[in-house]
């Protein structure tokens, strides 16, 4: 079995890992799973999406669609292009227009959401990811808390700044955009 070899940190240490273009290609064949994500060379199979998970990404995607500049797009489970990985964001908001990413997927974004249900630990090592590429603002949801972490400030080293919000969060990158967490989480 598979996992078990990786178990194995020698073992972990001899993967190979898949470049963005290898993995682009394996796509193209139809050798790469339709749910599927690249993170750090690794292809990992997404996780389905549980109500809690949809209503969540619904309600945070109508707010983020109210407070739209004309001049961004908002993405929904749609790719980000990175230096050796390629997630897909529950929600990005991209500075440009769709003509800009007609023949490529963007590089980058203002402001990137992950609600996560089950897959946190994915999603806190994602935020490195989204430093590198220079993601201005990073929203970790986190139900089972109910709270948002918001992680600014990239470098290739990460983000400088991470703050656990508990009431309101506000974004730094779409001042306009404030989401009560009491509103948000209501039911939960």
């Amino acid at each position: 079995m598979v996992s078990a070899v990786l178990d194995s940190p020698t073992a972990r240490e001899r993967v190979v890992p898949l470049s963005v273009r290898a993995y682009h290609d394996l796509a193209s064949r139809g050798m790469i799973a339709e749910r599927a994500e690249l993170l750090r060379g690794v292809v990992f199979k997404k996780m389905p999406k549980s109500r809690l998970h949809v209503r969540l990404v619904r309600y945070l995607e109508a707010l983020l669609r109210q407070q739209l500049p004309a001049d961004f797009l908002l993405q929904k489970e749609d790719p980000i292009t990175c230096a050796d990985s390629e997630p897909e964001p529950d929600l990005a908001l991209i500075r440009g227009a769709e003509s800009d990413f007609r023949d490529q997927h963007p590089s980058t974004a203002e402001l990137v959401v992950e609600v996560s249900i089950s897959t946190e630990d994915t999603d806190r090592a994602k935020a490195e990811i989204y430093a590198e590429a220079g993601v201005k603002e990073y929203w970790l949801v986190l139900p089972e808390r109910q709270t948002i972490e918001v992680f600014t400030q990239p470098s290739p080293a990460g983000y400088a700044s991470r703050r656990i919000v508990t009431d309101i969060a506000t974004s730094a990158v779409l001042p306009s955009l404030r989401v009560s967490l009491s509103e948000l989480f209501a039911g939960v």
